[in-house]
C-alpha cells in the first residue's frame, strides 16, 4: 500500500478544520493544518453552497503543500447524513436539507471525495487510533456546538445517525431542532455559554469561560454546569439502556474541561443508574482533531480502483 496525499475537512457548527495528510491505512501524518469559521448565510441551501466553496478553497490552499495533485478529499459534516448518496440530509445548526455535498465538491475540485458524518468519522479515528482502540462496544460522544454519538458495536462504527443530542430528557427548554427537552439544549458547549449569559446578562466567549468560573466557585456558572451534567447523564443512560457500551469516550471542546466534567458526570450517572451497567467514562485521545483525522482515514480507505 503506497503513500497517498489527501485533504481532510471537518465542517463543524462553528468552526471548520482542514488538514493535508499523507500516509496509508492507519499510518497517517498531518503535514499542514488550517482552521476558519464555518460560513453562515441565514439560509440553509445558501449556507451549504458557501460551505462547498469554502472547502474547495481549503483543498486548493492545502493541496499546494503536497507538491502534486492530492489523491482524494475527505469531507465530513454534521447533522443527518446519507453517506451512500453523498448528501447532507439535515442539519439543525446549519439549516441545510438534502444537499449533494459529494457531487458538488467533486465537481469543484476535480478530485474524488469521500463523504461522511463528522461524529462517525471522529469515532472511526478514536477506534483505530485513540481512546476507543481495542473496545468492541463503545460510544464516542463529542460535545461541541451540537451533540451526537458514534456507536461502536462489535468493533465497527455503525452507519447510523446517533443523534443522542435530540433525545428528550425532560427539562422542557426549547431546542434549535424545534423540539423541547433535548440533551443538546442544555449540555452542548454552545448551550452552556448561551444559558450562562441568559441567566446573568454577562456574555462569555464559550463553555471554557463558564468552566473557569465553575472552578472559581461562581454560583450561576455552577448551576448551569450542574444542569448540563444532569442532561448529559440522562442521555448517556439512554445509551446504556439500549446498547450497554463498555465505555463512553467524551470528546469535543467540552471534554477539555477534564475532571470538571468527568467527575460530576460519573457521580450523576451513579445516582441515576439502577440495574444497568454504568459505562466507563474516558476522555478522547485525539481532541477536537478527531473528525478531521477520521475524514482523512475515509479518504485513504477508498480503494483506488473506485476513485
Amino acid at each position: 500500500m503506497h503513500t497517498r496525499s489527501v485533504v481532510a475537512v471537518d465542517v463543524g457548527g462553528t468552526e471548520t478544520k482542514a488538514a493535508l495528510f499523507t500516509g496509508s491505512g492507519d499510518d497517517v501524518v498531518a503535514v499542514a493544518r488550517q482552521r476558519l469559521a464555518t460560513p453562515r448565510t441565514g439560509d440553509g441551501a445558501t449556507t451549504a453552497d458557501a460551505v462547498v466553496e469554502t472547502v474547495a478553497g481549503l483543498v486548493a490552499a492545502l493541496g499546494e503543500r503536497a507538491g502534486r495533485p492530492v489523491d482524494a478529499v475527505g469531507l465530513v459534516v454534521p447533522g443527518v447524513v446519507d453517506e451512500e448518496a453523498g448528501t447532507g440530509v439535515y442539519s439543525a445548526n446549519l439549516g441545510w436539507r438534502d444537499h449533494p455535498f459529494r457531487a458538488r465538491l467533486s465537481e469543484r475540485v476535480g478530485r474524488p471525495v469521500a463523504f461522511g458524518h463528522d461524529v462517525r468519522a471522529g469515532g472511526l479515528a478514536e477506534v483505530r487510533l485513540g481512546a476507543a482502540r481495542g473496545l468492541r462496544d463503545a460510544v464516542v460522544l463529542p460535545i461541541g456546538t451540537g451533540i451526537a454519538a458514534a456507536l461502536v458495536v462489535g468493533g465497527r462504527v455503525l452507519a447510523v445517525d446517533g443523534e443522542i443530542g435530540h433525545v428528550d430528557v425532560g427539562h422542557g427548554e426549547p431546542c434549535g431542532c424545534g423540539s423541547t427537552g433535548c440533551v443538546e439544549a442544555r449540555a452542548s458547549s454552545a448551550a452552556i455559554a448561551r444559558r450562562f449569559t441568559a441567566r446573568t446578562g454577562r456574555p462569555v466567549a464559550g463553555a471554557a469561560d463558564v468552566a473557569a468560573l465553575v472552578r472559581a466557585g461562581e454560583k450561576d456558572a455552577t448551576v448551569v454546569w450542574r444542569e448540563a451534567v444532569d442532561a448529559l447523564a440522562r442521555g448517556i443512560l439512554v445509551l446504556a439502556a439500549l446498547l450497554g457500551p463498555r465505555a463512553v469516550v467524551l470528546g469535543g471542546g467540552l471534554a477539555l474541561a477534564g475532571d470538571l466534567l468527568v467527575d460530576p458526570l460519573r457521580e450523576r450517572l451513579d445516582e441515576l443508574t439502577t440495574f444497568h451497567r454504568r459505562p466507563e467514562l474516558r476522555l478522547a485521545a485525539l481532541g477536537d482533531e478527531a473528525g478531521c483525522l477520521g475524514a482523512a482515514l475515509l479518504a485513504l480507505d477508498t480503494p483506488e480502483e473506485k476513485r
